[in-house]
């Protein structure tokens, strides 16, 4: 759901660093025994389509078969995943956006993304249907339903791309009531909830602004880990996202019915149609792109300089703080090479 955003800015507590934990496999009990890594994961969100291959990689093995006992746990409105990352109460988070890691960044705190599961962020722009709009472009001068933490995040990208101002921003209270109702209005919006909410409530095919097929450059659904796990065990991390990678794939080219049984189980509010839906336009607009989780320095570095040059951040931050490339999946390590 977009309500995701408003994580974006929560400032981050000192990130404590998150020790490994491992237990011996059930039924050994010696010295010599398999060991398993646990590693309990907090989503952005609800759970959700969005969330489908980590769900998969559970359902499917992926994740035992690498060594990790792996345990989602899905986010919320009221969960802070760099809070969780912080207490010790989780492993492994996920980031919904690029401002998240450069928040972390300045304030020095000790997690990195090490791989990003969307290439494209699922942000989006609705209007009412109007032959006249063909891009983005031509939203200018007509109000903006933005929540507080999206007018330090994307809009930001917006202002510098289209020239948009600030005197087009409304509140936005992620209440359809006012972009309804207002025919001029335009509202953000996750792609793969709202335009379909607003399809089953106003009746209407709202036209929709995918701002990565515009050129925003944010990574989405990111696995953040703390810098202790990372060095202390790295394996594990390699394993996380490998497994990662597999159930991405698993989830969006063959049955996702595994994933979508636990997604189900843990939201009592989740749907099969809704599922189903979100599934399609993942696919369809690729947002996970060919290499599931891979990372890049230009992108991060081209989003640096979007925010920097609009006094998000300072020109001088490091922001190669917020993240690593050293745990590329393997199959895309092998290509690389």
């Amino acid at each position: 759901m977009d309500r995701r955003t408003a994580l974006a800015m929560f400032g981050a507590a000192a990130l404590a660093g998150c020790a490994p934990r491992t237990e011996s496999a059930p039924g050994k009990a010696s010295a010599s025994a398999k060991r398993t890594t646990r590693i309990r994961f907090a989503t952005d969100w609800r759970a959700q389509a969005e969330h489908g291959g980590f769900y998969q990689a559970l359902a499917t093995g992926e994740f035992a078969r690498r060594g990790l006992d792996v345990e989602v746990i899905q986010g919320g409105p009221g969960v802070n995943v760099p809070q969780l990352l912080a207490s010790g109460a989780v492993e492994a988070g996920m980031g919904s956006n690029s401002f998240i890691l450069m928040n972390l960044a300045q304030e020095r705190a000790p997690v990195k993304a090490v791989a990003a599961f969307f290439q494209k962020d699922p942000q989006v722009l609705l209007a009412h249907p109007d032959p006249a709009l063909k891009s983005i472009a031509d939203l200018k001068g007509r109000p903006f339903l933005l929540a507080d933490a999206s007018v330090t995040a994307f809009w930001v990208w917006l202002k510098a791309k289209y020239g948009f101002t600030d005197d087009q921003v409304r509140k936005y209270n992620y209440n359809l009531a006012p972009f309804l109702a207002d025919p001029r209005a335009v509202q953000q919006g996750y792609l793969t909830s709202e335009p379909y909410t607003v399809e089953k409530e106003a009746h209407f095919k709202p036209k929709v602004f995918l701002l990565a097929d515009e050129g925003y450059p944010s990574y989405a659904a990111m696995v953040l880990m703390p810098e202790a796990l990372i060095g202390a065990n790295p394996a594990a991390v390699h394993a996380f996202i490998d497994g990662s990678a597999a159930g991405w794939s698993s989830y969006l080219n063959g049955d996702p019915r595994p994933a979508n049984a636990l997604i189900l189980k843990d939201n009592a509010e989740m749907t099969r149609d809704v599922l189903d839906q979100a599934r399609a336009k993942i696919k369809s607009y690729g947002l996970v792109g060919e290499q599931p989780g891979v990372m890049t320095d230009t992108r991060w570095s081209a989003f640096f300089e979007v925010a920097s040059a609009q006094g998000v951040y300072p020109k001088s931050l490091d922001y190669k703080r917020a993240y690593s490339l050293q745990f590329l999946p393997t199959s895309q390590a092998a290509r690389a090479a």
